[in-house]
């Protein structure tokens, strides 16, 4: 799928922070953002669309530049986003190995550009009378790389596109802010960054720890809580896939939205300073569903739980300073108290049930609305499915009018819902059963939006007696079940 318009735009805030002289000169980029949504990833976006860079410097300095026989112009590698891609980065190391055969392994990212573009671009194409294509803007984000090595690199040129590279000195990059910014580059930099964590946090405001493994001489940081993540392994192309790597084998943990946060300095036990590239997303589940396979255990906090852990301050203050980020009303109140101290204990021989809610809406002429989940997702990849979400620290009719505000921008009204169904469902034997209740919605205001791509790839209203065959079974139950006027059913139960 095309890389989101969140994940584009807290790239280019990061890159105005440190540029905020630039914001004008970029403001047409900043009206495409707003205009495009997530087109503006797409190469068929003629209204401006984004491509990304690779700027490589090798040991003496220098600069890669290649010659683009389609434009005649000698240029840094570059191009288009497509759907595979994960990151802007990505984009760009992918990009250099297609045009140049540079495997992105044979390049690190410069430290202190590990998230942030070095410089972005905005220019004009000529129109392309063959392909169909009239003349449109590329939003060019560049991002800095340092080769690894000083012995010649081994080249492999796409013919059909590249004419030939060359490795030009800073002063003479074909780029004139290009080589305005990187004139100004100290060629005399830190340690690499090899090193990359998640911040994870959730709707109520906490952020998810990791309690290290008490074992001093061993591991970094013993029995101190920190963020999940790890160093980056020759396979990893970039640092997102690095700390994507570690969160799956750490914990078994996959969150679709990872965006730059920034780079944390922490100090190792021998004392040198390591950058760590810091990874940030939302992730609404329970910590002990996790399988750990490194440390002690996973626990949500709050902000104001800080002070009392052994925790070191630059992940302190690298947790508050996203708290502080994020919007009024979503950061957790101060002194309130942990999630694992404020969930009562539940009798001896009770077994939770995850309580989920679900919308039942049917249109005037009988069809009812369903979203096709992301192949990425861990519940029914690729399958149908009404729009749905847990319920978390609040009642199952706020949780439905959020998630459907969230997930689809339909503004629905308490007085407007009513429940219709409830199925008591379990995936497979020894799963944690689930709860599932369906609420019909007379009335609502706006037209399905898929604000979440990277959980709902479409929408679309089907009829009740025409459903996908890919749906999901408990669903299809749900909805023959109200169409039949029934309140309850089970699924997945054993006889």
């Amino acid at each position: 799928m095309p890389l989101s318009n969140h994940h584009i735009r807290t790239t280019v805030d990061a890159y105005l922070a440190r540029h905020p002289h630039e914001r004008e000169q970029l403001g047409v980029f900043l009206d495409a953002l707003d205009r495009a949504g997530d087109d503006i990833a797409s190469r068929s976006t003629f209204t401006g669309h984004v491509t990304c860079g690779a700027i490589v410097l090798d040991p003496l300095g220098r600069v890669l530049h290649v010659l683009h026989l389609a434009s005649g112009k000698v240029l840094a590698p570059g191009g288009h986003t497509e759907p595979t891609d994960e990151s802007l980065a990505g984009t760009a190391l992918r990009e250099l190995h297609e045009e140049t055969g540079i495997p992105p392994q044979a390049v690190t990212p410069w430290p202190g550009y590990e998230t942030v573009p070095f410089d972005i671009d905005i220019h004009d194409i000529d129109a392309n009378e063959g392909k169909g294509e009239p003349g449109h803007q590329h939003f060019d984000l560049r991002f800095l790389f340092r080769l690894h090595t000083t012995n010649e690199v081994e080249v492999m040129l796409q013919e059909e596109e590249v004419g030939g590279i060359e490795w030009r000195p800073v002063g003479r990059a074909a780029s004139p802010s290009l080589r305005e910014k990187l004139l100004k580059l100290p060629l005399q930099v830190g340690p690499l960054t090899a090193n990359a964590s998640a911040l994870i946090y959730n709707d109520r405001g906490e952020y998810l720890l990791h309690l290290r493994d008490y074992l001093p001489g061993q591991i970094w940081e013993p029995g101190m809580w920190s963020l999940l993540g790890g160093g980056r392994e020759p396979q990893d192309a970039t640092l997102e896939h690095t700390v994507r790597r570690e969160l799956a084998e750490e914990a078994g943990l996959a969150v679709a939205g990872l965006t730059p946060f920034g780079t944390e300095e922490a100090t190792d036990d021998v004392g040198r300073t390591v950058p760590i590239a810091v990874y940030a997303g939302r992730w609404n589940g329970d910590p002990r569903d996790l399988h750990l396979t490194e440390g002690v255990m996973l626990a949500w906090f709050t902000p104001s739980d800080l002070h009392r852990l052994r925790i070191a301050d630059t992940t302190r203050d690298l947790v508050l300073r996203h708290a502080a980020s994020r919007p009024a009303g979503t950061a957790s109140r101060s002194g309130v108290a942990s999630h694992e101290e404020r969930r009562p204990s539940a009798p001896h021989g009770t077994v939770l049930n995850v309580i989920g809610v679900h919308l039942y809406l049917e249109r005037p002429d009988g069809t009812v609305l369903l979203g096709l989940r992301h192949p990425d997702s861990a519940f029914a990849p690729s399958t149908w499915h009404v729009l749905a979400g847990h319920c978390e620290q609040e009642n199952a009719v706020a949780c439905l009018i959020r998630e459907a505000r969230e997930e689809a921008s339909l503004h629905i009204e308490r007085q407007d819902v009513e429940l219709v169904h409830v199925v008591h469902h379990i995936d497979k034997p020894g799963d944690r059963p689930r709860m599932g209740l369906f609420f019909r919605v007379r009335t609502w205001s706006g037209e399905p939006e898929l604000r979440e791509p990277d959980k709902c790839t479409q929408w679309r209203f089907w009829d009740p007696a025409a459903l996908p065959d890919d749906l999901v079974a408990y669903t299809r139950v749900a909805i023959e079940k109200i169409q039949n006027g029934e309140l309850y059913s089970e699924t997945g139960w054993s006889a």
